[in-house]
């Protein structure tokens, strides 16, 4: 028995496996730095079978000429690195919220490598960022990642100019909601260390004699320790339910 498969499918599943490459390569967790590439592309190559069946038919007859290929090829990675890049944002908030802990905490300097970013980033920062990827796959929160998968060909449908000013926009939308989302669940830290460091100055103020510094930093670390074990499940709540509300956008 033999299989054949005619050029329009072929040209089909390129097309696909080129938007779901890209995709994944930008994507967290799938496209972490700690996950290796051969797996990548095995995911990506098993999630191109899946889409075929159901998008074969948004897609276009094959082009007359190389270029013309080569530009609807394009287009395809440009869409796949867009959505894995957007997913990648919203990750980066905790990752934001997390080193403004450090910093409010005195555990600035406690950096270790961060295999979510690949980066040197603060160790309370990477713990976050790892608990939230974690619990985004405990509660099934990634299918909305496999859903905006297959809504993104009705958003960005192929064939068509790629609409660049959207992009802006939603890429505005995005990284302006991530800050902000990131300084918010740090808020109370912020608090605590105006508060803390206010009290400090007016100590040092009442006893020059006394070595501040010494207990101030010991303090520091405990209350906030003390804090982040109070406030992290309410950090988590909050930022899943921001991850989910803009995933939601990618959705039909």
């Amino acid at each position: 028995m033999t299989i054949t498969f005619s050029a329009q499918t072929a040209f089909v599943f390129f097309l696909i496996f080129a938007r779901m490459g890209s995709m994944i390569m930008a994507m967290p967790a799938f496209g972490d730095g700690h996950v290796p590439a051969r797996m990548r592309l095995i995911f990506a190559l098993a999630l191109t079978f899946v889409m075929l069946p159901l998008v074969r038919e948004a897609y276009g007859t094959i082009p007359s000429t190389i270029g013309a290929l080569m530009v609807a090829m394009l287009s395809e990675i440009i869409i796949g690195v867009f959505l894995g890049l957007s997913a990648r944002m919203l990750t980066a908030a905790i990752q934001i919220a997390g080193t403004v802990i450090a910093f409010q905490s005195g555990l600035a300097f406690a950096q270790n490598v961060d295999p979510t970013q690949g980066t040197q980033s603060a160790i309370i920062g990477t713990f976050l960022a790892l608990l939230a990827t974690t619990l985004i796959f405990s509660l099934d929160l990634h299918f909305l990642l496999l859903a905006a998968v297959r809504d993104s060909y009705d958003l960005f449908r192929p064939g068509l100019a790629l609409p660049f000013g959207d992009f802006g926009q939603l890429a505005v939308h995005i990284i302006s909601g991530t800050f902000r989302v990131g300084i918010q669940l740090a808020a109370p830290f912020l608090v605590f260390g105006l508060v803390f460091y206010m009290g400090l100055g007016v100590l040092s103020r009442l006893m020059p004699q006394l070595q501040v510094f010494f207990l101030a930093m010991p303090a520091n670390i405990l209350f906030g320790f003390m804090l982040l074990a109070l406030l992290l499940s309410s950090m988590m709540l909050w930022y899943l339910d921001f991850f989910e509300q803009s995933m939601m956008r990618f959705l039909n």
